[in-house]
């Protein structure tokens, strides 16, 4: 497995220091949070875009994610969010990124109708992702925090260019075991993304171990499975201003995952 970051824990940080930091710190890519906060987004210039792939490329590091906001469930215009979808899908191919992230929003509707919804524009979107390349994956997260939530959006679409993120603390959080959440998000796992939290009322990020979530069971179950794809840490100090800066973590959450992949092997 390779192992990348996410950029919600250094929120606004220039490029070239993101870069920097995956590189000294051994990582292998880097999911780049794709919000007019940061120094890419769907607004930026075809100049922005190529000077930022040619900067990760130089370094040997990739891109993974285009990690977008949209929610695809949410209430209104289909057409607004599919012009949404294609930007971000557009901004993940001009940054050589295989990966664009959205997620649910389906708010207070009844699933089958948040489903249905979520599952006409992803399958709008899709022809487009297929053209450019690149896979639009749905987030376990929000009104849809399951990987069985996940999953039955997923298989509405039925098409290959639409994927999963599993992020494994949301669908714990809500009470469904590992096993269950990958058995499900399998057929449509673009890559896994962990973290650690006190437990599952409180969710302020700690260093990778140091916290409630079953990491060691998540990493073994891949392993098991013979999954070889991203296991991205998404430390979210943007939402937390109060915990340790993400730079003096990264060796240590670094050396933790090749642990838990080195015990799993």
């Amino acid at each position: 497995m390779q192992l990348a970051f996410s950029t919600l824990g250094v929120p606004g940080m220039p490029i070239p220091d993101v870069v920097r930091l995956a590189a000294d710190h051994g990582f292998h890519g880097v999911e780049l949070r794709a919000h007019p906060e940061e120094p890419v987004h769907p607004g930026v210039d075809v100049a922005v875009r190529a000077d930022t792939r040619a900067r990760f490329r130089d370094a040997g590091v990739q891109i993974l994610t285009a990690a977008g906001y949209t929610r695809v469930a949410a209430p209104g215009d289909d057409e607004e969010v599919v012009a949404e979808l294609h930007a971000l899908l557009t901004l993940a191919h001009d940054l050589g990124a295989p990966y664009a992230r959205v997620f649910p929003g389906g708010g207070s509707q009844f699933p089958e109708e948040a489903d249905a919804v979520a599952a006409r524009r992803l399958a709008a979107a899709a022809p487009v992702a297929a053209d450019l390349g690149v896979t639009l994956l749905l987030e376990t997260h929000d009104s849809h925090s399951r990987g069985a939530d996940a999953a039955r959006v997923l298989g509405l679409v039925g098409h290959l260019s639409v994927g999963a993120i599993w992020d494994v603390m949301h669908p714990w959080r809500d009470g469904e075991e590992p096993a269950d959440s990958y058995a499900v998000l399998d057929p449509h796992l673009g890559y896994v993304q962990v973290k650690d939290i006190a437990s599952a009322e409180d969710t302020t990020p700690l260093p990778l171990g140091a916290g409630a979530l079953p990491l060691a069971e998540c990493v073994e179950l891949l392993s098991r499975a013979g999954w070889d794809g991203w296991l991205c840490w998404e430390y979210e100090k943007r939402w937390y201003p109060q915990v340790p800066e993400l730079p003096e973590l990264l060796k240590p959450a670094h050396d933790h995952l090749l642990g838990l992949l080195t015990q799993s092997a």
